[in-house]
């Protein structure tokens, strides 16, 4: 009998463990498309800047301006976005989101954005660097395991998108 009782709470045990394993790889994952999201809405944002430079067969931000060019990028509101698509809170210098009874669900901070712009009129076009947005978060999750006794998850996210012609 006390054999069988210490087999059902070690399953207890292991099927808990899992079911958190899993619980923060949904939030990880949900959090990391709805960056590549608002990233990819930042990219689209600057396609009226990049227009100009596309009937020429590359992607570039650039705006004529008397007679030459000035690089024009947009970064856009990816904390908006976020937000929005998150239903996230500010509290300090960190977005939350709560659950119900006012516990967190998870935090983002250290968004760092990074939009790299295609030379204005490359002599390489094969070996040139196309127009994309980088876009790095710390996101932390508190692990509902064994109480307060673990620390929460703390992982970087990374994502890119870019901009092609397509035609």
């Amino acid at each position: 009998m006390p054999l069988a009782i210490a087999i059902v709470i070690a399953l207890i045990m292991i099927m808990t463990v899992i079911s958190e394993y899993i619980r923060l790889n949904i939030i990880a994952k949900g959090v990391r498309d709805a960056l590549q999201s608002a990233i990819v809405a930042t990219v689209n944002d600057n396609y009226n800047d990049i227009y100009h430079s596309a009937r020429e067969g590359y992607a570039a931000g650039f705006q004529p301006n008397a007679g030459s060019f000035t690089a024009s990028i947009d970064h856009g509101d990816v904390w908006g976005r976020l937000e929005t698509l998150l239903g996230l809170q500010q509290s300090g210098g960190h977005r939350v989101k709560l659950i119900g009874s006012g516990e967190q669900e998870l935090r983002l901070s250290g968004l760092n954005i990074t939009v790299n712009n295609t030379p204005l009129a490359p002599s390489d076009r094969t070996n040139a660097q196309p127009f994309t947005a980088d876009a790095t978060i710390q996101l932390e999750v508190p692990v509902s395991f064994a109480g307060n006794a673990l620390p929460p998850l703390r992982i970087t996210l990374r994502v890119r998108a870019g901009w092609i012609n397509k035609f």
